[in-house]
């Protein structure tokens, strides 16, 4: 189904469904040539990328996918693992004939970018990791997303706010206020059954430092200085082992909006 959508300093968006293993995919096709993927992260959506999609669409052609149980995208299962949110996206490819592309994936849209290129090498020709790391959970990570599931099911609210305010550095909380509520509010609209399937895929998910490491394509990770979620110490540390080349940025995890100038100007740079 193709339903035309025209938004400010935008050109016409084909926001976009199909049907994946009997539920229902929403993705959206921007602008033209060379093709990027970019995958948003736990709790978001692809309106994510919307001031990305601004800039990047006038060179390249762009696709956002909700993954699963985020934004339009209905849930599938108990759990969300980061193989089956990858085969959404190449079912997603397959139906725009998209044989070759890079991805962008913030957070744990690295992750399904990482599953997604272990499963199809020969169709990724760049990777961005934006604030997001090859290695699996640690016990310690692990814990603390079962302890996350207990306060989720206790009380939503409390959980998605202090979920969404601990990624931003503590000094960006007070300067950035109307983006957070903004992503609180989206967040808030996920059913629980979603979010705790999603946290059990990224808890459960296997490391892929090797599949970064023998990635073929271009490669940049863009990192947070003062990421409290993958702490700098840890990704540089990948980065070496991958010899994959590392941009920090002022702020937290969340790049997009803390350090949005050098976020775009990285991106530009590498793409």
């Amino acid at each position: 189904m193709l339903i035309p959508k025209v938004r400010d300093r935008m050109t016409v968006q084909m926001l976009k469904t199909l049907s994946y293993k009997n539920i229902s995919v929403s993705y959206s096709i921007f602008g033209s040539g060379k093709t990027i993927v970019l995958l948003h992260g736990f709790l978001e959506s692809s309106c994510m990328w919307r001031e990305t999609v601004e800039i990047l669409q006038e060179k390249y052609q762009i696709v956002t996918i909700d993954l699963l149980g985020h934004g339009k995208t209905d849930k599938l299962g108990y759990i969300h693992t980061m193989r089956e949110n990858a085969l959404l996206v190449k079912s997603v490819l397959e139906t725009e004939r998209i044989k070759k592309t890079s991805f962008v994936g913030h957070s744990m849209g690295g992750y399904v970018a990482l599953a997604f290129v272990e499963l199809f090498p020969k169709m990724m020709t760049q990777l961005v990791l934006l604030n997001s790391t090859s290695s699996e959970d640690s016990q310690e990570r692990k814990d603390n997303r079962d302890r996350a599931i207990r306060l989720l099911k206790q009380n939503k609210t409390a959980f998605i706010s202090m979920a969404i305010n601990n990624l931003f550095a503590e000094e960006n909380r007070e300067n950035l206020t109307e983006q957070i509520k903004s992503l609180v509010a989206e967040a808030q609209q996920m059913p629980i059954e979603s979010i705790v399937a999603t946290i059990e895929g990224m808890k459960n998910r296997k490391d892929r430092t090797d599949v970064l490491k023998n990635f073929k394509g271009e490669k940049l990770i863009i990192a947070g200085e003062k990421d409290e979620v993958i702490p700098i110490q840890n990704i540089q540390e990948i980065a070496t082992k991958t010899q994959t080349p590392i941009k920090i940025l002022e702020g937290g995890h969340m790049s997009w909006l803390e350090a949005k100038a050098n976020y775009i100007k990285s991106l530009e740079g590498f793409l």
